[in-house]
């Protein structure tokens, strides 16, 4: 893995050149690629790991090039990409049955996303998955709407996006204007009757008390302690489906897992449902003992 990958020289000639020198790399027929995985898992053997890299090299610029709209370096784009693909690679497990294009796709993506949000504004955004989704979905669902201007929408536009997306109108109109670009609260403004001043003397802090996000903080932390221990009653492959279709960030479709464990579309469905319902029965069964504890102490106390 430690060998070199081709390198993308700024500029569009740059580009072409990185393009043109990666098509040269052959793709890898499925024994071909099954092969190398063994090799690089049981071995070490990181000439196995660079060709796994190096022949979906094509994938990643694909991918990379559907993110052009942000305006970030497209060659950055693409690096960022690469490390996601080499991610995979490590992760790879050949023995279940699929390509490593289709395992792989989610980690480029997943890592060009990331860069994105991180590259696109001094400002943190999108921390929650509905927040990225609008992030990489509102220039899109705007030209469907023909939005097309830079400044606010108006009420009926941000409703349909809101809608479409299944986000609040809040959310739309905030993402809306971090799109334009970050702005210094430095920056002076003219407020009525002729007075002046900075963004910054406008603010209003409507957050919430510590108190509150302690409290919050605590109950979140639970939930996910009952989570995980609650995913312990799974089998390996109960606990990958519910992962991929409840708890992904980018949830796979039943297609996609049917080929990967080469079972019906149906039978994908039921284990789902089923591993749903085992998770469930473990965090009821979880919370009931947590209940029982805290009773315990204060009758304890109580005494």
């Amino acid at each position: 893995m430690a060998q070199t990958l081709p390198s993308i020289v700024s500029g569009e000639g740059g580009l072409s050149r990185y393009l043109e020198e990666i098509r040269r790399f052959p793709m890898l027929q499925p024994e071909e690629e099954y092969m190398l995985a063994k090799r690089y898992h049981e071995h070490g053997d990181t000439e196995a790991a660079h060709r796994l890299v190096t022949s979906h090299l094509r994938l990643v610029a694909k991918i990379g090039m559907g993110y052009r709209g942000y305006g970030l370096p497209i060659g950055e784009v693409i690096s960022e990409g690469n490390v996601g693909l080499m991610q995979a690679v490590k992760k790879f497990e050949p023995e279940r049955g699929f390509r490593l294009a289709t395992y792989a796709m989610w980690w480029i993506k997943a890592a060009i996303q990331e860069y994105i949000l991180r590259s696109w504004s001094l400002v943190k955004m999108g921390t929650t998955a509905n927040q990225k989704r609008l992030f990489f979905n509102l220039r899109k669902v705007k030209s469907k709407i023909q939005a097309l201007d830079d400044g606010d929408l108006n009420p009926e536009q941000v409703s349909e996006i809101a809608t479409r997306l299944n986000v609040s109108e809040e959310e739309v109109i905030s993402m809306n204007r971090r799109l334009s670009g970050d702005a210094s609260l430095n920056a002076p403004i003219r407020a009525t009757e002729g007075e002046s001043g900075e963004w910054q003397d406008w603010l209003v802090d409507t957050s919430r008390s510590q108190e509150e996000i302690l409290v919050e903080q605590d109950e979140l932390e639970n939930r996910r302690g009952m989570l995980g221990e609650a995913l312990g009653v799974l089998n390996e492959r109960e606990r990958r489906i519910f992962e991929a279709r409840r708890l992904s960030e980018d949830p796979l479709t039943l297609e996609e897992l049917s080929g990967e464990f080469d079972i019906s579309r149906e039978r994908v469905r039921q284990i789902e449902v089923r591993a749903f319902e085992k998770v469930q029965e473990a965090v009821k069964a979880a919370a009931k003992r947590k209940d029982q504890a805290i009773r315990t102490i204060d009758a304890g106390a109580e005494a």
